[in-house]
C-alpha cells in the first residue's frame, strides 16, 4: 500500500514538472516544434538511466520504496518515454536484440496508429 501511495505522489509531482518544463521551453523556444515534449523526454530518459543505475545497481540497499517514488512515480508522471527507453535498453543489454527492435517498431507504429484511430473516432463523434 505504501508503494502505491509513493507512486501516486511521485506521478503527481512528475506531471507538474512536465507542465512547468514544457511551458518554459515553449516560452523560450516557441511552439513551431514540440520542444517541450522533446526536452521532457530526453531529460526523463537521462534521469531514468542515471537513477536506475544508482538505485538498482550502486545503492541496492535503498529499497523498492525509493524506486517506486522516483522511477515509477516521478519519472512515470514526467514521461513514460523514459520507461520505454530503459526497458528497450535492458532488452539490448540482455542480448534480446530482436525483442528490443520489435519493441521500438511496435511502440512507434502501434502508438501512431492508435493515435490516428483515436483522432478519427473523435472526429466522428
Amino acid at each position: 500500500m505504501l508503494d502505491t501511495l509513493l507512486i501516486f505522489v511521485g506521478a503527481g509531482c512528475g506531471g507538474v514538472f512536465r507542465y512547468w518544463i514544457s511551458n518554459i521551453s515553449y516560452w523560450f523556444l516557441g511552439r513551431q516544434f514540440p520542444y517541450g515534449t522533446l526536452i521532457v523526454n530526453v531529460s526523463g530518459c537521462f534521469l531514468m538511466g542515471l537513477l536506475f543505475i544508482l538505485l538498482i545497481e550502486r545503492f541496492n540497499g535503498l529499497g523498492s520504496q525509493l524506486r517506486s517514488l522516483l522511477l515509477i512515480g516521478l519519472l512515470g508522471g514526467y514521461t513514460t518515454f523514459s520507461s520505454f527507453s530503459i526497458e528497450t535498453l535492458n532488452l539490448f543489454e540482455n542480448g534480446a536484440f530482436l525483442s528490443g527492435v520489435a519493441n521500438i517498431l511496435l511502440s512507434i507504429i502501434l502508438c501512431l496508429a492508435a493515435t490516428w484511430l483515436g483522432v478519427i473516432g473523435g472526429r466522428q463523434l
